[in-house]
């Protein structure tokens, strides 16, 4: 007796797509967070010199991110890592060395986290008051 093929369910490979590109954007949003910051903390020495291309790699990052990870209904939660960042990185004592590059780091992920919720809110605004009507 002949065996019965299985047919594969195109709707399955359809999510299995989605889950491997939401994967792709999960690291690329953490690898470009921790190099931001990295990059921001080695800033602060002055022997180090960054190169130009560095923050706009990092803006092209956060934009693509913010356009294909995130979904724009998130845009509350994702501006309050905005703000504990900032503030996290404001609030530390600058008087030694380590507390110097914490606080260069926070700021680069803040730096990081800025077009990432600027491109968030474009999208949720545009979304609710131009593409609802």
């Amino acid at each position: 007796m002949a065996t019965k093929k299985k047919v594969q369910n195109e709707e399955t490979s359809d999510v299995a797509a989605t889950d491997n590109w939401k994967f792709l954007f999960k690291w690329l949003f953490v690898i470009g967070g921790i190099a931001t910051g990295a990059v921001n903390a080695l800033a602060i020495n002055p022997d180090f010199t960054m190169p130009s291309f560095l923050i706009w790699v990092s803006v092209a990052i956060g934009v693509i991110v913010g356009l294909f990870y995130f979904n724009s209904d998130d845009l509350i939660n994702v501006g309050l890592r905005f703000m504990i960042f900032s503030a996290a990185a404001r609030s530390l004592p600058g008087e030694s060395e380590v507390v110097a590059y914490a606080t260069a780091f926070f700021m680069g992920f803040a730096f990081y986290l800025g077009p990432i919720v600027l491109v968030m809110a474009i999208v949720y605004f545009v979304k609710k008051y131009i593409l609802s009507k």
